[in-house]
């Protein structure tokens, strides 16, 4: 991840199979783009003090509200508000892009779990 570098997220997206755990692809003006494969339902969670923006490379993915729920396909996304409780799932593997804050914990404020990104792998 060196600044001013071309980041092909097709070859990105094929360097890792594992999922819910976010590599990290850029970073840029204190925030962090992201790049995760998801598969089955993350926990409930919200952050407090920032907005989430998901963008989706490749599958069909949801964001789940209280009161509603956003289906995207490749090349939609959805902003979740800063304090908004979410969860997020797909049926069948996805590759998501996500931008937020670099301090942001990928769970929130939902209980420390397997779910739980302890650090953001950079990409290789």
């Amino acid at each position: 991840m060196t600044s001013g570098e071309r980041i092909d997220l097709a070859s990105a997206f094929a360097g890792f199979d594992d999922h819910w755990r976010p590599r990290l692809a850029a970073r840029l003006n204190g925030q962090d783009v992201r790049i995760v494969k998801v598969q089955g339902v993350f926990p409930w969670h919200r952050h407090n003090e920032a907005d989430e923006m998901f963008l989706v490379f490749k599958g069909r993915f949801r964001v789940e509200f209280r009161d509603r729920i956003v289906t995207l396909d490749p090349g939609q996304m959805v902003v979740v508000p800063a304090g908004v409780e979410h969860r997020t799932a797909a049926d069948e593997e996805a590759e998501i892009l996500i931008f937020e804050p670099s301090d942001v914990v990928n769970t929130g404020d939902a209980e420390v779990s397997t779910y739980t990104a302890q650090a953001i792998t950079p990409l290789a």
